[in-house]
C-alpha cells in the first residue's frame, strides 16, 4: 500500500477477513451471531489471561521531523539494529518532488499575474524553507501504552503493530489535505510508534499562490476551527485523530485508557528525548574534543611546515656548494692545463754561459718555490674539500631521516583528519536533526555544570587545605 490508503483487492479480502469477527484460525463465520461469542473466546488477539479487558494508553504529539532518522539513513543509540527488519516503510518520497506535485501550477499561475519580476517566485520550495512563518513539513508521531506494558518485543508490541499498521492505512483517506510523503512504523525501539511525515497545504486561497502550505488553513479545511487557546485546530485536530486511532484499538479489544496531563511512566517519546539529550552531550563533549585535538594537529602543522622551509633552505645552500664545487673543478683542470704548458711554469733550457749556481738561484730555485707554493694550496684545499664532502653527506643523511619522519608524521595526521571529518560529519548530522540552537543550550548548560562542579571541588580542597 501507497500513502495514498490504497490497496490490492487481495489485501482488502484479508483484512475484511481478519478483522472483527472472524479469523484464520478458527474459520469463524462473521455474520452469526454467536460466532461472535466463540471468536471473543478463542480468538481475542493477544488478551491478558483474566477476562479485564486490556487498557492502554495513546500518546500523540508533533515531532520534529528528522526524515533520516525515521528512514533509518541515520540510527541513534537507542535503535535496535537486529529488529530494524520489522519495521514497516509505508512511503519515503523526494519531499521536493512532492512539492513539484502539489504547487507547480499554482506556481505558474500566480507569477503569471505580476507585474514586477521582483514578485514573481522562482522555486516555491526554497521559499518555504527560508520561510520564518511555514515550515516545509510536519510529522505527527502516535504510539500506544509505553516501554512497560506495550514493549516491542512482546506480544502486546506486536498487537499494537497491527493496531497502527491499520490506523495508517486509514490516515491519508481521513486528511486529504495533508499531503503524506513518508511514513514508518518503528518495532527497533523500546515501544512501537508510528512517524507521519506530510505537507499541509490548502486551495482555493486568496492570498499568494491559490494552492499553498499552510497547516491552520489545510486543518480549517478538514473541519477544524480554532476557538481558544488551548482549543487551536492542531489541538482539536489531535484528539480526533487520537479518537480515530482508539476506534481501531477497539476493534482488536484495547481500551484507549484516558492519563490525562500527569503520567505515571515515561512514554517512547520522552525516553527518546531524554536519550537525544544525552547524545548532545556526548557528541559536544566530543565536539571539544575535536576542537582541541584539532588545534594540536595544526600546531604540529604549523610546525612542520617551518620545519620543511629549513630543510629548503638548507638544500638550496647544499645545490650552491655542488654548483661551487663544480665551478673549482673547472678551475683546477683549467690550472692543470696552464701548469703544464705555460711557460712560466716550465724550467728553461740553461744557456751556454749559465754557471751551475747562477741557474739554480735564478731558474730552477724560483720554479721550485713556486711549485711548492702552489702544492701545499691543493693539499690544503684538498683536506677543506674533503671535510665539505663530509659535511654535506652528514646533511644529506639527516635530511633523508628527517625526510621519512616528516612522511610518516604527515601519514598519521591525514589518517587522524580523517578521523575527525568522520566525527565532525556525525555532529553535522545532529546539529541538522535537533537544531544549532537547542544545541548550543545543551552546550552551554554543560559548561555551567562543570564551573559548578569544579568550583564544589576547588572548596573542598580549601576546607581539607585549613
Amino acid at each position: 500500500m501507497n500513502c495514498a490508503g490504497r490497496q490490492s483487492p487481495r489485501q482488502g479480502a484479508k483484512e475484511a477477513f481478519d478483522r472483527r469477527y472472524g479469523c484464520q484460525k478458527c474459520f469463524c463465520v462473521t455474520f452469526v451471531e454467536s460466532n461472535k461469542a466463540l471468536w471473543r473466546l478463542k480468538c481475542r488477539p493477544y488478551h491478558l489471561k483474566e477476562d479485564k479487558p486490556i487498557e492502554r494508553s495513546i500518546s500523540g504529539m508533533m515531532g520534529k521531523g528528522s526524515l533520516t532518522h525515521n528512514s533509518r539513513v541515520f540510527k541513534a543509540k537507542n535503535v535496535k539494529e537486529d529488529y530494524t527488519q520489522y519495521n514497516i516503510e509505508y512511503c519515503n518520497e523526494n519531499i521536493k518532488e512532492v512539492y513539484h506535485e502539489l504547487f507547480d501550477q499554482a506556481l505558474e499561475r500566480y507569477n503569471a499575474k505580476q507585474t514586477r519580476s521582483d514578485r514573481k517566485i522562482a522555486d516555491y520550495y526554497e521559499k518555504i524553507r527560508m520561510s520564518k512563518q511555514e515550515k516545509l513539513f510536519h510529522e505527527v508521531i502516535f504510539q500506544i501504552g509505553n516501554k512497560d506494558d506495550v514493549n516491542a518485543r512482546s506480544q502486546n508490541g506486536e498487537l499494537a503493530k497491527k493496531i497502527l499498521d491499520e490506523y495508517m492505512k486509514e490516515f491519508p483517506k481521513r486528511n486529504p489535505n495533508l499531503r503524506v510523503f513518508s511514513a514508518h512504523l518503528h518495532m527497533d525501539e523500546e515501544t512501537p510508534h508510528l512517524h507521519i511525515d506530510f505537507v499541509p497545504f490548502v486551495t482555493g486561497s486568496k492570498r499568494g499562490l491559490d494552492t499553498r502550505v499552510s497547516l491552520k488553513q489545510a486543518l480549517a479545511s478538514q473541519g477544524f476551527k480554532g476557538g481558544t487557546r488551548q482549543a487551536t485546530e492542531q489541538s482539536q485536530w489531535m484528539e480526533a485523530e487520537k479518537k480515530e486511532l482508539a476506534k481501531v484499538m477497539e476493534r482488536y479489544g484495547v481500551i484507549w485508557k484516558q492519563l490525562g496531563i500527569h503520567r505515571k511512566h515515561l512514554s517512547v517519546l520522552d525516553f527518546e528525548k531524554q536519550e537525544r539529550e544525552k547524545e548532545v552531550l556526548a557528541l559536544a563533549a566530543k565536539k571539544k574534543e575535536i576542537s582541541q585535538s584539532m588545534t594540536k594537529i595544526q600546531a604540529a602543522a604549523d610546525n612542520e611546515k617551518r620545519n620543511l622551509r629549513e630543510l629548503q633552505v638548507q638544500k638550496a645552500a647544499m645545490q650552491k656548494e655542488i654548483l661551487k664545487m663544480s665551478s673549482d673543478k673547472k678551475l683546477t683542470e683549467k690550472n692543470i692545463h696552464v701548469i703544464r704548458e705555460d711557460p712560466a711554469w716550465q724550467l728553461p733550457e740553461p744557456g751556454i754561459m749559465t754557471t751551475a749556481k747562477s741557474y739554480r738561484d735564478k731558474k730552477a730555485t724560483p720554479l721550485l718555490e713556486k711549485v711548492k707554493e702552489t702544492l701545499v694550496s691543493v693539499l690544503i684545499w684538498n683536506v677543506q674539500l674533503t671535510e665539505k664532502i663530509d659535511k654535506l653527506k652528514r646533511q644529506m643523511e639527516q635530511l633523508k631521516r628527517n625526510y621519512h619522519f616528516l612522511e610518516g608524521k604527515a601519514d598519521r595526521l591525514k589518517m587522524e583528519n580523517e578521523l575527525l571529518y568522520k566525527e565532525s560529519r556525525n555532529y553535522q548530522y545532529l546539529k541538522a536533526e535537533f537544531g544549532e540552537q537547542r544545541i548550543s543550550e545543551v552546550i552551554e548548560k554543560r559548561k555551567a555544570a562543570e564551573v559548578l562542579a569544579m568550583g564544589s571541588r576547588q572548596r573542598k580542597r580549601e576546607e581539607v587545605s585549613l
